[in-house]
């Protein structure tokens, strides 16, 4: 059975500074006093345990997942936590329905950085929860070994992610509401950034530089 949280916070103008550097901030501010109380962030996680270690394959409480890289990462790992987080639908109507381009452009941005502060909200409850010094993850769609496809899995290990935190999984493989992110967190000595895996230049949401070596390693592309 999964476990709710409920994440509580707000954005600052500080923190949303660092995504935007340049703006109108008198404007930023006013637009985030309206859009703080729409944030309703929750998260969706599981506790789960690694059933059987294939090839390039993983059973995780009796169902497969199928990456040469989370095989990898699983190598001495038994446990690990399925998730979900999302900042809830009312945002995201207040951002869709936006008709001024610049203040879309800031609400998208909010979002974002919701959304990475919700998640950091959970593996920081993870961590302290289980006792975890490390911790990393993946999301399905991150690398080309774990493509999208993968999300129908993840959403069946997550039991009930619609009816407890409003997430549903649409036929093209896309979360609703879109400001939500998924994802299998496990232990690590180090940490474990797909970006070190994946060549894509001039990418936004780039965490790490790409790591050859790494990704030979990984066996990447054979």
């Amino acid at each position: 059975m999964g476990k709710v949280i409920q994440i509580p916070f707000s954005l600052d103008l500080d923190e949303v500074k660092a995504a935007l550097r340049v703006a109108d901030w008198d404007q930023v501010h006013a637009l985030l006093e309206v859009a703080n109380p729409l944030l309703s962030a929750r998260a969706l996680y599981q506790v789960c345990y690694v059933e059987q270690k294939l090839e390039d394959r993983v059973i995780l409480d009796g169902i497969l997942f199928q990456s040469k890289v989370l095989r990898k990462n699983l190598e001495e790992v038994g446990r690990v936590f399925p998730f979900l987080v999302t900042i809830g639908a009312e945002f995201e109507k207040k951002a869709d329905g936006c008709s001024n381009f610049l203040e879309k452009y800031y609400l998208d941005t909010f979002g974002n950085v919701a959304l990475r502060k919700a998640r950091k909200h959970l593996e920081d409850r993870l961590r302290s929860e289980f006792a975890l010094n490390g911790l990393s993850y993946m999301s399905p769609g991150s690398l080309a070994d774990w493509p999208l496809e993968e999300q129908k899995p993840l959403f069946s290990l997550l039991k009930g992610a619609d009816a407890s935190i409003g997430v549903t999984l649409t036929e093209h493989l896309l979360m609703i509401p879109k400001k939500s992110v998924s994802g299998i967190y496990f232990p690590t000595e180090t940490t474990f950034y797909s970006c070190q895996l994946c060549p894509r230049e001039h990418c936004e949401g780039r965490k790490a530089p790409y790591n050859q070596d790494m990704a030979e390693k990984y066996k990447i592309g054979t």
